[in-house]
């Protein structure tokens, strides 16, 4: 143990931020803050406050401060996002550098000789080193802003009237033509947008981006551009160019920031050029967890227990977007082991994942859902994904893989866990082979993070009685206190407003799932092989421990997650 350690310790002791058992059943081989931090016995940026107040590194709060432009950019957004590390202040002494670790020698080392002067450094925490972040993207989306304007012009200088007549495959080669859709892609994808929508019209291009699951305008650009930015997309996604009368479908990887996305582009014409839709993917699906989805508790832990099953069917539910491939995915992760041989079939395949075989599906030659679970079946597989059931003959297929000895995961569109049931059997599903094979449901929808200032409320009368039409109050207080909060009452709860800033004008950012998890039980199963409706499966369901989307979502309301109108907006639109 090191002087430095000891010293620390006896200050986290004195501080009252840990007590000496806590100290003493530190494993051998654990380091300080590893043991305390991973624990949840002191927050990560706790920790880092105590190292820098024993080391005698001042701290600075970044939250509210303006950078200087000029000073942010002498460390290149790359090297501060990989390191955690931003140019705060320049001044005649050196230059101040807020970072997450002001002991990373090899950070400080490098910055000293790359900008020849001297490194003060400062500890911040993660808030701020996020906020500051931000920055380079601002200055970012007003270069590409400018670029965007800069480009349209000199393209409708070149093309004029003739943009019909010109080569589409030189239109795609064309330098405005390559260089506004390589800046729109960088805006979308700095903007975190998930879907990107071109559409021509009669004077102009109106771009929209989809961010945190709501479509709004980005930008206009002369209709004159439309010609070519569908050619250069298809250019791209390696489609015809020549073909602007049928509808195609291509894919392609770009690259922003040092991050790799790829990119899926849906092309269809209109009456005045071709709309292109492009959705947005990270070009790897690991680090995706169920606890950063929304995920926890009861739900969280019925998750867990389904997948430690070799056998059986569990399914996702929920409309189109809300989140349902991306929870396959993280459940996929915490299965990925060598031990196991997991094979997929899908359409799309929205994240390449490691050791997992990934099949598209391709319709137009026959390789449909069923074809393809048909065949996985005979590739000695532990655990088959399906992307969705559509119909009776993949959801057949599925529940024999599962009564075979497979674990097979999948996604089906009803709006909660409890109507997948009835669905399964209108599919024809016998009910003795549910009760032999579905191990879990799970019905989710996804609801935006409330972000940067709020306005902290009392619930209204309305609010009130609106949420005890759709929930027993003693139960949703029974889980409160199970979740840590003290409530008598919910007139006594406190609700949070978005309040739009400039980092964040909607005052959310990032979405995360509202969620229940339906587990089969005997008494469900007597419930289906009678037949019942949804309504009384889900009675049953709460009845058994299951805890309800609508409760799971007032829960993040009470935790200041989201807020009561993104909740409702999520269940009843």
């Amino acid at each position: 143990m090191t002087s430095g350690d000891k010293v620390l310790r006896k200050f986290l002791l004195e501080a009252g931020l840990v007590s000496k058992k806590d100290l003493e059943d530190i494993p051998v081989g654990k380091s300080l803050e590893e043991a305390l931090v991973s624990s949840g016995l002191v927050g990560e940026d706790d920790f880092r406050r105590a190292r820098a107040y024993v080391l005698g590194i001042p701290f600075v709060d970044l939250k509210d401060e303006k950078i200087d432009e000029a000073v942010l950019r002498l460390i290149p957004e790359p090297i501060a996002r990989r390191h955690n590390v931003v140019a705060w202040r320049k001044s005649d002494r050196g230059l101040e550098v807020a970072m997450l670790d002001p002991e990373d020698l090899t950070a400080i080392d490098f910055l000293k000789k790359s900008l020849g002067l001297k490194i003060l450094p400062r500890l911040t925490d993660s808030v701020s080193i996020k906020n500051a972040l931000l920055n380079y993207q601002k200055s970012l989306k007003q270069e590409f802003g400018n670029i965007l304007s800069q480009e349209s012009s000199a393209l409708g200088e070149k093309l004029g009237k003739a943009q019909g007549d010109l080569d589409p495959v030189k239109l795609a080669e064309d330098l405005p033509v390559v260089r506004i859709v390589d800046t729109l892609l960088s805006h979308a994808f700095l903007q975190k947008a998930s879907d990107i929508h071109i559409e021509p019209y009669e004077k102009e291009v109106i771009v929209r981006y989809r961010i945190d699951g709501i479509l709004r305008d980005a930008m206009s650009l002369p209709q004159v551009a439309s010609g070519g930015i569908s050619a250069r997309l298809k250019a791209l996604a390696g489609l015809r160019l020549d073909e602007r009368r049928l509808p195609q479908d291509g894919r392609f990887r770009f690259e922003v920031s040092g991050e790799k996305i790829s990119i899926r582009l849906s092309v269809m014409p209109t009456f005045y050029g071709e709309k292109a839709v492009l959705r947005l993917l990270p070009d790897s699906g690991r680090g995706l967890s169920l606890e950063d989805g929304g995920f926890r508790g009861e739900s969280l832990e019925r998750m867990r227990r389904a997948i430690r099953e070799t056998t059986g069917l569990i399914l996702v539910t929920g409309p189109t977007g809300s989140g349902k491939s991306t929870t396959l995915y993280a459940l996929l992760e915490m299965l990925n082991t060598p031990d196991v041989n997991i094979a997929t079939i899908e359409d799309p395949i929205e994240y390449q994942m490691p050791r997992i075989s990934q099949t598209q599906v391709k319709p137009e030659i026959g390789l449909t859902f069923a074809q393809g679970l048909r065949t996985l079946v005979r590739q000695d597989p532990d655990i088959i994904m399906v992307g969705e059931i559509r119909d009776e003959e993949t959801a057949s297929l599925a529940v024999n893989a599962a009564l075979t000895g497979h674990l097979v995961l999948s996604t089906l569109h009803t709006n909660s866990a409890s109507g997948a049931i009835p669905r399964l059997l209108d599919m024809g599903i016998a009910p003795f082979l549910l009760a032999s094979t579905l191990r879990l449901v799970v019905g989710q929808r996804l609801v935006r993070v409330l972000a940067g200032p709020t306005e902290s409320y009392s619930p209204s009368e309305k609010d009130l009685k609106e949420i005890k039409k759709q929930v027993d109050e003693r139960r949703l207080l029974d889980l409160a206190r199970e979740e840590g909060w003290e409530l008598s009452s919910l007139d006594k709860a406190v609700f949070k407003h978005p309040q739009p800033s400039e980092n964040y004008p909607d005052g959310y950012s990032g979405r995360i799932s509202i969620n229940e998890a339906l587990v089969m039980s005997s008494n469900l199963r007597q419930l289906y092989s009678k037949k019942a409706g949804v309504e009384e499966i889900e009675e049953m369901a709460r009845a058994e421990g299951m805890v309800s989307m609508i409760e799971d979502g007032l829960l993040k309301v009470l935790s200041g997650e989201t807020s009561l109108e993104e909740v409702w907006r999520a269940v009843f639109e």
